[in-house]
């Protein structure tokens, strides 16, 4: 008994000494506001204890109380590697929904589900990489063209749908918990000019001209840092016009801090700094700086706060050296220091969640290209084949958690439908073809025909799926086509062999329920396309080329095989009644859903709204400027109304080098529709007020 009382004893002096230990230093007092906190937490750190906080695996720090702590985790569509998930689908496919506020949706459940995880970590000792709260997304990089193999991380090839996409998703994140707290620090990637090659991404340099700079790779990020809070902005691989991104003082500075006015922090793409010093036999890189500490004196020098590497030593020999000052040193650690005390101490409380699941996001992202009648199917019996009708992991895409299950294309179609064992017996083949995540991705272990390096060589379905389909084409049976992929596929040598085309992307861990639910009609939610699909690899630039020239529906001026924003529904729809208020710069009108081939009692469409370019001798065309994803009853109306912000309407002058506003009085054409086709567009002429 008296050992017992000692062993109590010797416990609640312990635990009395924690909770002194606890709040020995005023930077543990969360009384205090943040800025206190972290002047008094700067001021005990030793230099080399200021440094390790500079790279993204922070070490614990005993003697002050600090744990360890990872910047580095990942939620590109749904947490990533960190064990069992919910995968939703991939960011080119929710670009297709045209809908922002479900991205914002999606990402508030991602949020969610981070925090379970990272109390879990927590309580595991686990302070290592993915088990954090700051995540590298979303991917607001343009998808210029379709060979690059991460274009599947990204919204799409159009600025204003990128920024609309990418700020729901920060929202989402960052503030899903709807009560005021910071739930999660998302972070712009990659900046700024970054989209290929994968396999010299190490070494490549974009040379691009302002206006291209300013017009179409550099809205996306200027939008969303003006109109949210976001935490981080990632830095890239690649040069820019000669210069390194991570060191690149036009882009960090003269633009991110200078022009912006962005605070928040910069962190390096992970390794990236190496890319300048290190002299590789096996990967091509830079080798801009002569060693590691004149680069990692560039990059802090540059605005880079946090290094994704481990470039600790280097970043030591600089300060030693005296490339760069302690007080700068300062600047950057508390800007890491504040979001890390922010961040890890916010305690959300996530209620009433959004009531969506991958299944529901799926299907507002599959877009149905062509359709001859043969969809939606009701009682008849089907043959599926093709490579990627019994693959669960292409749905997955990559940066991907691992979801409790998930469904293929046969399971969901076995489930819903009869199947025949031979294409004979069977009233429709269902093909899916197209791509998977081991051909196109993050610089990959690569080199076949058609692929290298996780980019594509052609942009053709490949040729065996063609003579696959040709062959099944001989039963005469009517032939629905799945195209799997994160990227635009030419069709041209096989549209005329099918009778139903739709693109499901990389959909999550229910697209095979998805799917059977659109190719059923339960659902009329179809998206639209969120990039040009070429008629072949020949209508392209080429690929290392970062001109825009003749590169999407932006300046493309030969006729594309489905345009950006296509896509058909079940139903019908027709605009009527638009009228354009200029004062408030809002488009308005009606919609009619005039006829549905499917069993649900409304249909959905996207309603666009296109600056049209007059006499521009860069080329451009047009640009996106609004939209609206609606649902309409079918026979009924609903009303429409678009809000044109004037950021979309800048153009670039080039005698100052700036974005600029339209002249007052200057004449505009907004064009609005169902795609980017003029065709399917009616003109609003009018004159701008400033």
């Amino acid at each position: 008994m008296l050992r017992l009382v000692k062993y109590i004893v010797l416990a609640l002096c312990l635990f009395v000494q924690q909770i002194c230990f606890a709040q020995q230093y005023p930077f543990q007092d969360t009384t205090l506001d943040i800025e206190t906190r972290v002047d008094d937490l700067v001021g005990r750190l030793t230099i080399d204890e200021k440094l390790s906080l500079l790279e993204h695996q922070n070490p614990a720090i005993p003697r002050l109380g600090l744990k360890p702590y990872s910047w580095w985790n990942e939620a590109l569509h749904g947490v990533g590697r960190n064990g069992t998930a919910t995968v939703w689908p991939m960011p080119i496919a929710l670009a297709a929904s045209f809908d922002s506020k479900m991205v914002e949706n999606i990402f508030s459940q991602v949020a969610a589900e981070a925090h379970k995880k990272y109390y879990e970590s927590q309580a595991q000792g686990n302070y290592g990489d993915y088990a954090g709260l700051t995540f590298f997304t979303p991917n607001i990089n343009i998808f210029r063209d379709p060979r690059w193999g991460r274009g599947m991380e990204t919204y799409g090839e159009d600025p204003f749908l990128t920024a609309k996409m990418g700020a729901a998703c920060v929202g989402g994140l960052q503030h899903g918990s709807n009560d005021g707290s910071l739930t999660a620090a998302a972070c712009l990637k990659h900046f700024a000019v970054h989209s290929g090659p994968e396999g010299t991404r190490h070494q490549f340099d974009a040379n691009i001209s302002q206006r291209d700079l300013w017009t179409t790779y550099l809205p996306a990020f200027e939008y969303i840092i003006s109109k949210s809070d976001v935490k981080q902005v990632m830095c890239g691989y690649n040069r820019l016009n000669g210069s390194p991104c991570c060191t690149n003082r036009e882009l960090l500075v003269d633009i991110l801090r200078n022009k912006w006015k962005y605070d928040g922090i910069v962190v390096t793409d992970c390794w990236a700094l190496n890319d300048c010093w290190e002299r590789d036999t096996v990967i091509p890189r830079h080798k801009t700086h002569a060693t590691a500490a004149l680069a990692s004196s560039d990059a802090f020098g540059s605005e880079v706060d946090l290094e994704c590497g481990s470039g600790l030593q280097a970043l030591k020999t600089a300060v030693d050296s005296g490339y760069i000052s302690e007080s700068k040193i300062d600047e950057h650690l508390r800007r890491v220091l504040s979001l890390r005390i922010e961040i890890t101490e916010s305690h959300p409380k996530f209620n009433n969640l959004p009531e969506l699941t991958p299944h529901d996001a799926a299907t507002e992202t599959f877009v149905l290209l062509k359709n001859d009648g043969t969809l939606p199917i009701d009682g008849k019996r089907l043959f599926i084949a093709g490579p990627n009708a019994s693959d669960t992991l292409m749905p997955l895409g990559n940066y991907n958690g691992t979801p409790l299950h998930t469904s293929s294309i046969s399971e969901g179609l076995s489930k819903r439908f009869s199947i025949a064992e031979n294409a004979n017996d069977a009233d429709i083949i269902v093909y899916a073809g197209g791509l998977n995540p081991q051909l196109e991705g993050e610089e990959l272990p690569i080199d076949i025909p058609g692929f290298h390096k996780g980019d594509r060589t052609r942009i053709e379905l490949p040729e065996n799926q063609i003579d696959e389909i040709k062959q099944l084409k001989k039963y005469g049976k009517p032939i629905v086509l799945l195209l799997c992929s994160g990227s635009a596929i030419a069709l041209e040598n096989i549209i005329g062999e099918t009778n139903a085309i739709m693109v499901c992307w990389y959909g999550g861990e229910d697209m095979g329920t998805a799917v059977a639910s659109a190719l059923a009609g339960d659902c009329d939610n179809f998206g639209r396309l969120p990039v040009t699909f070429y008629r072949s690899t020949s209508q392209l630039p080429d690929f290392d080329d970062y001109d825009m020239q003749g590169r999407t529906y932006r300046y493309m001026q030969e006729k594309p095989l489905f345009p950006f924003g296509y896509g058909l529904s079940y139903s019908d729809f027709k605009l009527s009644d638009i009228n354009f208020d200029k004062r408030e710069m809002r488009i308005t009108g009606t919609i009619s859903n005039i006829g549905a081939k499917a069993k649900c009692k409304s249909g959905k469409t996207v309603i666009q709204a296109y600056i049209k370019n007059q006499n521009d001798k860069s080329g451009l065309q047009k640009s996106l400027a609004g939209m609206q994803k609606i649902e309409v009853p079918v026979g009924g109306t609903s009303t429409f109304e678009i809000k044109i912000d004037k950021f979309w309407l800048r153009k670039y002058n080039e005698t100052t080098g700036e974005m600029a506003e339209p002249e007052n009085g200057e004449r505009l054409i907004l064009q609005v529709g169902f795609s980017s086709d003029d065709n399917d567009l009616k003109d609003i002429t009018f004159k701008y007020k400033r």
